[in-house]
């Protein structure tokens, strides 16, 4: 803090501290004049209320006293009153800091026994879902969702379908977090329209969707421009991050529409690493969370 902003905070304590322990002095002292049978003067309802004077409660006073006590033993003790610092040297920092080591201290046996275990296994584990949740709902959940459902707008994917474009186990998922993934799916425009518009058809036709026949089946040859990264058969490639077009599962969107954009314009996804912000145990445990979203029933977890 500046001198200046510091002294405009001890002028301003002052100041209202100070108007408000003289009145506190001088509110039990004050004279006000009154009529003999002890009221001010001041009537309402034609005289049938009148208001009455008298001192001050004791229980106010001793009550007030004592907040004033407290206030300015607080300014002594601790920062408050400009750019001192306090008697006890008590900062918000310290105190951050302080909290930290106690929970760091505290957890340490945790995510020494977590260490134990494969993230499949983890995923079974009540204190690391636990655990997990927090760490998803704190980190993850802008992209992903709270629900883990994920964002169509964003082309962040469901992580509860079991759906994976990394590969969905224990060790991919953890490589996901740590590292981060970036995929591009090239803009194919120069295809020229009509043929954008067959291979939206084709694509449809491979999960299974309504589609025109006739276009689907004029797309079909162009789809060996995409088979080098979804395969011949739209399985998807989870070494390149090419979703299986086969599965129903759409991370932009599912229309003619979405399909058609995808192909034409391209796609870019970005999944930041989290190694600069979580521990290798706190991925671990946010992996293991993960897996267990996707794998409800998995019989290895019972």
């Amino acid at each position: 803090m500046s001198a200046g902003w510091s002294l405009w905070v001890m002028f301003l304590v002052v100041l209202n501290m100070g108007i408000t322990f003289f009145l506190y002095l001088w509110g039990p002292r004050a004279k006000i004049p009154t009529l003999p049978d002890g009221t001010s003067g001041h009537v309402w309802a034609h005289g049938v209320l009148r208001e009455g004077v008298r001192k001050l409660p004791l229980w106010w006073v001793l009550f007030s006293g004592a907040m004033f006590v407290i206030g300015f033993t607080y300014l002594a003790l601790f920062p408050g009153f400009g750019s001192f610092k306090g008697l006890l040297g008590w900062t918000s920092h310290g105190e951050l800091a302080h909290n930290v080591a106690v929970n760091q201290a505290t957890l340490a046996p945790l995510m020494e026994r977590f260490k134990l275990y494969p993230v499949e296994q983890l995923s079974s584990d009540p204190a690391a879902l636990q655990m997990g949740k927090v760490l998803f709902e704190d980190n993850c959940a802008a992209c992903h969702q709270r629900s883990a459902k994920g964002n169509v707008a964003l082309g962040a994917p469901d992580l509860s379908d079991g759906d994976w474009l990394y590969g969905g186990s224990g060790s991919d998922i953890t490589t996901s977090i740590h590292d981060g993934r970036s995929g591009v799916m090239p803009p194919w425009a120069s295809l020229g329209a009509d043929n954008v518009k067959n291979l939206a058809q084709y694509v449809l036709s491979l999960s299974g969707a309504p589609h025109d026949a006739a276009k689907a089946a004029a797309g079909q040859p162009l789809f060996a421009t995409c088979a080098a990264c979804h395969g011949a058969e739209g399985k998807g490639n989870p070494a390149l991050g090419a979703p299986n077009l086969t599965d129903k599962v759409w991370l932009h969107g599912s229309s003619v529409a979405d399909i058609e954009k995808s192909i034409g314009e391209g796609r870019q996804g970005h999944m930041p690493a989290w190694s600069p912000r979580l521990s290798d145990e706190q991925i671990r445990v946010v992996a293991a969370y993960v897996y267990h979203l996707s794998h409800p029933a998995d019989e290895s977890r019972q």
